[in-house]
């Protein structure tokens, strides 16, 4: 122990001098005190002289330097797999009461000499010593990476893993064992012997589907030891049967795949069930049924092309608009194209120097977006004065501060890479509020000319390519990395910019359609004013109604310009609600439909994986035990030497104010000091 003082060590002599002093001109000095007994004297002069010298060294800042041994237990993690497949086996009642006993048993045996931290985990994990094995899913790799990040720089000495080594989400347990440097026993469950069993594996389907169109789906079907039986599959919605067919099964570890096209007739969210019909060898019946949902939009989008000539750039933007299959492109000559501009969500006019006053009368009417590529535009508004009839060749510079919408990395960076194409000049300054995408590159000089750009006015989008030769962009695209990826970006970014319109309403709702049960409902919500500002003085309240009209009544919290509400984890199945709110006279409503998924991912496997168990405890340095072993288990645990307490040595600075003993002292001095002069009438 060292005394350490931010002043000279004289300031000690100091403070003992001033205590001295102090009680000798108390008491020593005094004449009234030649009467009194010596001792006395004495006495109170060393009471004195103590506890003076205490509070002046006090005033000094005098700090304690010691080094201090911390002795860290080590933590012993027991996690315990909360999913369902562990109960899926025959051994389900024995697990559920003489492995649960045995396993409290271990903790409450280890927790006596170690620091014992218990987990459950299906999807997620977390501390919990109860298990009620009703997970949907297992991520063993996410119980891993959490461990690392809740117990970094601690002293692991081991982790125990109970789990049937199925997982089905999240990757490979074995690459993350390596983050640790502690032995990771393995508690083997579940049973290893497959069944006879025919199940769906998977089901691959689109997540959105358009009215009057047709949509894939692909099944996966799998099957053990029932070779030569037939199964039917069937694919039913709204309870009618759309297809159907039957299978042989001509192997004893069987799969195939099948494909069907349906149609989607309605629109909305929509469920499709796949069903089995196996034969009775078939031990596991409850993966033998999956549902699948699809957003059914009513209508794509509209994009019409007018252009002043047939042209290679029409084909490359109408193929690069069609990839998204959000929009239906139509192409035609704008000097004979007579039908209405209505319903388009937006129109692009292709090298068109003069537009016809019809179609540019309708544009302003309808207050359409449009975009502009190529041709002087003498009809096309403010843009027309922007550029001249003189051409040069020039490529393409990304503008960092572009900012209405994000493209790609790989896309910024690549800009520079596209041909040059055909420019005119510019004639005049670029307006206050215009977006430029890509600028001109003339030669190694870098340009503010704008090759594309976008501008607003009174809620009219613009945007304009100034350049000759876009399907140059595409075919170098090509070239380079095999696809079309890139250019079907910058389009595809583009018309969705131009074409989205703005939501005029008052009150507005969000939320996901679909989601899964292991997910929770949330809502956000936004409430304007007639100035079309955020506004959260009314309360906004939310009634949720399940298929079988039980309702769950909610209010919205508010914050700083809108409004959330967490409803929680509801169990599968279809659900509408319906959100309210008042502001001023008027009584606001919005209506919608949630499809909470089932998610069957551990109905699907039951076999259990203890090579992989025994491989997590072989390359970690532990061992694997079965469920009834748990004994030797616990042996294990406490009588390893690699599971040590450690001692931390670190040195400690303490304020000697911040002693409280010394504080005790001092009080202790002047009293007793006190109760002295009273006791012999010297107060």
């Amino acid at each position: 122990m060292q005394l350490i003082s931010n002043f000279p060590w004289y300031y000690t002599l100091l403070c003992l001098v001033a205590g001295f002093v102090f009680s000798a001109m108390l008491y020593v000095r005094d004449k009234q005190n030649a009467e009194r007994s010596r001792v006395l004297l004495y006495g109170l002069a060393a009471l004195r002289f103590a506890s003076v010298s205490i509070i002046a060294l006090l005033l000094l800042d005098i700090f304690i330097k010691r080094l201090v041994n911390e002795i860290e237990k080590p933590v012993i993690i027991i996690a315990q797999d909360n999913s369902s497949s562990i109960i899926a086996g025959k051994d389900s009642a024995d697990i559920k009461t003489n492995y649960t006993k045995a396993l409290n048993s271990l903790i409450s045996a280890v927790k006596d000499k170690y620091d014992v931290r218990s987990y459950q985990f299906d999807s997620d994990g977390k501390q919990s010593e109860s298990f009620d094995f009703k997970g949907k899913e297992t991520d063993i790799s996410k119980l891993f990476s959490d461990l690392e990040n809740n117990y970094a720089n601690k002293n692991i000495g081991a982790i125990v893993l109970a789990t049937d080594g199925i997982y089905n989400k999240g990757t490979n347990p074995l690459y993350s064992i390596t983050k640790f440097n502690a032995p990771i026993y393995t508690i083997a469950l579940g049973d290893t012997l497959p069944l006879k069993d025919v199940w769906i594996q998977n089901i691959n389907h689109n997540q959105v589907a358009y009215l009057g169109n047709s949509f894939p789906v692909e099944v996966l079907v799998n099957a053990i030891d029932l070779k030569d039986k037939q199964v039917s599959v069937s694919i039913s919605h709204n309870g009618k049967v759309l297809k159907s067919e039957n299978i042989t099964i001509n192997s004893n570890s069987y799969n195939t795949t099948l494909n069907y096209l349906l149609d989607a007739e309605q629109s909305g969210i929509q469920k499709y069930t796949l069903s089995l019909s196996t034969p009775e060898e078939d031990k596991n019946k409850q993966n033998n049924s999956q549902s699948f949902v699809i957003d059914v939009i009513d209508n794509r989008e509209k994009v019409l092309i007018l252009a002043n000539a047939p042209h290679p750039d029409i084909a490359a933007i109408e193929q690069s608009i069609s990839s998204a299959q959000t929009y239906e492109v139509e192409a035609a000559i704008i000097n004979e194209y007579n039908k209405p501009l209505k319903p388009y969500s937006m129109v692009i006019i292709h090298q068109a120097n003069i537009i016809p006053q019809r179609i540019s009368n309708e544009l302003t009417a309808n207050n359409q977006s449009v975009f502009y590529i190529g041709g002087s535009y003498t009809n096309a508004g403010n843009s027309k004065s922007l550029f001249t009839n003189k051409t040069n060749d020039a490529e393409g510079v990304y503008q960092k501060e572009f900012s209405l919408f994000t493209l790609s990395d790989e896309l910024k960076n690549y800009i520079k890479n596209f041909p040059a194409v055909s420019c005119p000049f510019r004639s005049g300054a670029v307006q206050n509020g215009t977006n430029i995408l890509i600028a001109q590159k003339i030669g190694i000089v870098e340009t503010e000319d704008p090759l594309m750009l976008f501008t607003e006015n009174n809620g009219i989008k613009t945007g304009i390519f100034s350049g000759d030769g876009l399907w140059r962009w595409r075919m170098r695209d090509f070239q380079d990395h095999s696809n079309h990826n890139l250019f079907n970006e910058l389009i595809s970014k583009t018309v969705q910019y131009l074409s989205v319109k703005a939501d005029k309403s008052f009150f507005r709702v969000f939320s996901k359609k679909i989601i899964n049960e292991n997910e929770a409902i949330d809502f956000t919500a936004e409430v304007y004013n007639q100035s079309y500002e955020l506004v959260t003085e009314p309360d906004v309240t939310l009634i949720l109604k399940d298929s079988k009209n039980k309702t769950y009544n909610y209010t919205f919290s508010k914050k700083q310009t809108m409004y959330a509400l967490a409803a929680g984890q509801f169990p599968a199945g279809e659900y509408s609600y319906e959100a309210k709110v008042k502001y001023g006279d008027k009584l606001y409503t919005k209506q919608g439909m949630i499809i909470v998924k089932e998610i069957v991912s551990e109905r699907i496997n039951t076999v259990a994986n203890h090579q992989l168990l025994y491989q997590i405890s072989q390359q970690s340095g532990g061992k694997l035990f079965y469920k009834n072993q748990l004994e030797n288990l616990e042996k294990e645990i406490l009588s390893s030497e690699s599971i040590k307490s450690i001692t931390y040595s670190h040195k400690q600075l303490t304020d000697l104010v911040n002693l409280k003993w010394l504080f005790f002292i001092t009080l202790v001095l002047l009293s007793t000091e006190w109760f002295l002069r009273k006791y012999n009438g010297k107060v």
